[in-house]
């Protein structure tokens, strides 16, 4: 004899629900994403903007104080006092990647400016400025660091 239970169906979500919860989390992952590029695309206009336009203020170059600072205060001869895209170079960091003579022309913007500037105040107290690729995203130039120096002289 059967139990009443045994006879009827489980109660079972159809394949059909489960496709549309599916479909509903996709479409919430999809969204979630898109304001996050728009806001990553928000980001990097500002930075743009900021890079070509703007000058070095006195917030920057207190960051870079306090960078160099720090350094020091561990022991170390350099501190990365920028980075930009290499694209923001006239040939997209070919020349600094490669330690070209007169890799400073391929320079724009802050960097420009910030290049001008070490060469007005830091080095003439003894500072040295190193400009290099500090990344390779999928194998190609990526971001240039600038790297603050006061290392001792070699004799």
């Amino acid at each position: 004899m059967t139990s009443p239970e045994s006879s009827t169906p489980h109660s079972m979500t159809s394949a059909e629900e489960l496709r549309k919860r599916a479909l509903e989390l996709q479409l919430v992952e999809m969204e979630r994403n898109e304001r996050i590029m728009a806001r990553e695309a928000k980001k990097h206009a500002e930075f743009v903007e900021d890079f070509f336009r703007k000058q070095i203020g006195e917030t920057e170059r207190a960051v870079i104080k306090r960078l160099v600072m720090k350094a020091a205060a561990d022991g170390k001869y350099e501190a990365l006092i920028y980075s930009f895209p290499s694209t923001f170079c006239t040939d997209s960091g070919r020349a600094i990647n490669n330690n070209l003579p007169g890799w400073q022309k391929t320079l724009q913007g802050k960097a420009k400016e910030l290049l001008e500037l070490f060469e007005q105040v830091a080095k003439p107290q003894g500072y040295g400025l190193k400009a290099m690729i500090i990344n390779f995203p999928d194998g190609m130039p990526g971001d240039v660091g600038f790297f603050l120096t006061w290392e001792p002289p070699v004799d």
